[in-house]
């Protein structure tokens, strides 16, 4: 006869293809079951649900992996103290929510190309964020913004009734006065939320290109 002491389950961001210095982040953690006394060669089975928090990091988009993202839970079982190996990850997708894919569908459409994804141990300004980091999505500038974006990234924080979306872009800026533009860059920053209720309401690629192409208009010597 063994004692199992805490079984538990908690949910980690693992970005894939990590370096050493980066570690997972830990958003939740659930208690499945205490101390329980366990015959030898008997089988236990304990079923559970993990409600995922509505900021949980994209994983997928359409089954497609997003580079650099993954979302594992981490089972831990103490057997006593012999168990050899007490934790197991197991890799579970996150697909966007309908107004999180209708986002991301209109910058394609307006021809930004994904470039990869990452997480931030951060917060972001003026917005109300549960989780202690955000994702964000990269996308390569159109054509029609190459000459003066050198990236765009989109954040979403969402809620059960609607979705902020934080588009952050990086603006080629003006190495020397009279000269032209390099690739070093400043950083812009534009909300909006989106509503459930009323996602078909708004051309979104209209909105969006029409926030960047006001964003893109020189505003002073070096810009």
């Amino acid at each position: 006869t063994r004692s199992a002491f805490v079984t538990g389950v908690q949910t980690c961001a693992l970005p894939i293809g990590r370096p050493a210095e980066v570690t997972d982040m830990p958003f939740q953690t659930v208690q499945l079951a205490g101390r329980e006394m366990i015959r030898a060669g008997a089988q236990v089975t304990v079923p559970f649900e993990i409600q995922m928090p509505w900021e949980t990091p994209i994983t997928t988009v359409f089954g497609k992996y997003l580079t650099g993202m993954a979302i594992g839970l981490q089972t831990n079982l103490n057997l006593a103290s012999t168990v050899v190996d007490p934790q197991d990850v197991d890799a579970v997708s996150i697909e966007p929510v309908p107004a999180q894919h209708r986002i991301l569908d209109a910058l394609s459409r307006l021809g930004f190309q994904f470039r990869a994804a990452n997480l931030e141990k951060n917060r972001l300004d003026g917005v109300d964020q549960q989780l202690p980091f955000f994702q964000e999505i990269h996308f390569m500038p159109s054509r029609d913004f190459t000459a003066v974006l050198n990236d765009l990234a989109v954040s979403f924080l969402a809620r059960p009734r609607d979705v902020q979306v934080v588009l952050a872009v990086n603006k080629k800026v003006r190495v020397l006065k009279g000269g032209g533009l390099g690739s070093r860059g400043q950083i812009f920053y534009g909300s909006f939320g989106v509503d459930y209720a009323a996602l078909g309401r708004t051309n979104w690629e209209q909105q969006i290109e029409g926030w960047l192409r006001e964003l893109a208009k020189p505003r002073g010597i070096f810009d």
